[in-house]
Formats: structure tokens, sequence, C-alpha cells
């Protein structure tokens, strides 16, 4: 008598190769889905979050090209200004961290902390 192998998602009876785990993609890729979403993510997929939220906060802030907010108002959505891809020097010795296409610097203006908002210019490639 053989035992008859479930498919890990959806329960149905598997047919085909022996070693076969689900009856189809959709099964597997459903699977592997609600998996990572139980266990704890990667740092990888860490990372990437939070440059996701970073780059939607720096995007949704920065309209016209270059803009001053308040640090304050990011860091409440949680921006965090240490997940950046690189970084820009400008002639006066500013360092401007980007996320992507996103850049920031941050400044201390009537004692407040404020982010100068940017977005990249060709010549920064230079």
């Amino acid at each position: 008598m053989e035992l008859q192998k479930k498919c890990l998602a959806c329960d149905q009876e598997l047919k085909g190769r022996s070693d076969k785990k689900f009856c189809d993609p959709y099964c597997k890729s459903s699977w592997h889905y609600n998996k990572s979403k139980q266990g704890n993510a990667g740092f990888y997929a860490k990372v990437d979050r939070q440059l996701k939220i970073n780059r939607k906060l720096l995007k949704q802030y920065n309209k016209a090209g270059k803009a001053t907010v308040r640090a304050q108002v990011l860091l409440d959505q949680q921006f965090d200004p240490n997940f950046f891809t690189h970084f820009w020097k400008n002639k006066q010795g500013d360092v401007y961290l980007f996320v992507y296409e996103f850049g920031f610097l941050s400044k201390i203006e009537n004692n407040k902390k404020k982010y100068i908002l940017i977005t990249w210019q060709p010549y920064m490639a230079k």
C-alpha cells in the first residue's frame, strides 16, 4: 500500500513525481509567502523594507526637487536616516545621503533638526 502525499499548501492529493510537494505553482508560491510572513524576516528583507519606507517618505515630501522638512515629521512616520544607498558631497563639504534618487541632509535650524531634501541630478555623478 502506497502512502498518498498531500500538497503542503492546500492538502490536495499529489499526483506525479514521488518528491513533489505542491500541486501547482500557485500553491508553492502561496506556501512560501505565508512561511516568510510567519518567520523572522531575513537581514536583506529588513533592509529592503526600510529603504522602501525611506524612499516613499522622501518622495512624498519632496515634490519640487528641493524641500525642507522637520526631522520629527519623517521620524514619526518610520523614516530611519541610518538606511541609505549612497552619498554625495557638495563643494561646501555637506554630505547628502541618498535613498536611490532622493537625498537628504541633516541640519539644525533654530534649535530644531531638519532635513533638506533634494533629488539626484546628473552633475552629481561627476
